[in-house]
């Protein structure tokens, strides 16, 4: 792991449950779940998220060729459990180069999947319009999920959301064009009803996008 809980609205420093205040606690933000330290690619890693975590951890199953997972991260502590968790994965773009893309699961208000968007928070509802079409559907633990594209995130990438067994889905992708990506139907499959399976994991270096 590297550094120290954070926030996971804004990535600044947070202070622990004392006497004061019975929950993690950011100077801007107020009561938050931390977002614990980033861990690097690894199938064992990724257990321990798996275990801890209270919302489902999205992984494109199978990766779409060429693809490697690239990191996870997640919010939460010992006590609460992982109320939103960030899956990183990476592989060739849809118009050559490299694609990045984030999953991110999360419950109302924990705000992580707008910090990786790159917009204000906490949820996503604000910015999309779901009385129009959705801009790409995916399937999600058997069920279909259309995602809409959210405006107003900064031009290096794509952001779609939506909701996915009841929380909010995020798909966060770099470059802008690999949110192409979400075009091809992409199946996820929630990590905490994977099987054995997932000791095949293709593990690839720890994606930058993840410590942003």
């Amino acid at each position: 792991m590297r550094g120290e809980p954070s926030c996971p609205k804004c990535g600044g420093r947070v202070r622990a449950p004392g006497l004061f205040a019975d929950s993690w606690q950011c100077d801007v933000h107020g009561a938050v779940y931390p977002m614990q330290p980033v861990i690097p690619p690894s199938v064992e890693a990724l257990g321990v998220v798996v275990h801890r975590a209270q919302v489902p951890v999205w992984m494109p199953w199978p990766l779409p060729v060429g693809w490697l997972f690239t990191g996870v991260a997640y919010a939460g502590d010992d006590r609460s459990g992982g109320r939103a968790t960030a899956v990183a994965c990476s592989g060739p773009g849809p118009l050559g180069g490299i694609g990045e893309m984030l999953l991110i699961a999360e419950e109302l208000g924990v705000g992580l999947g707008a910090r990786y968007a790159g917009i204000d928070g906490p949820d996503p509802g604000p910015h999309i319009a779901v009385d129009g079409p959705p801009q790409a559907k995916i399937t999600a633990a058997g069920r279909p999920s259309p995602l809409w594209h959210v405006p107003g995130v900064p031009d290096d990438r794509a952001v779609f959301a939506g909701e996915a067994r009841g929380l909010w889905l995020w798909a966060v992708l770099w470059p802008e064009q690999a949110g192409l990506v979400l075009h091809d139907e992409l199946v996820l499959t929630d990590l905490r009803d994977a099987g054995a399976e997932v000791e095949l994991l293709p593990c690839g270096a720890l994606s930058p996008r993840l410590l942003s």
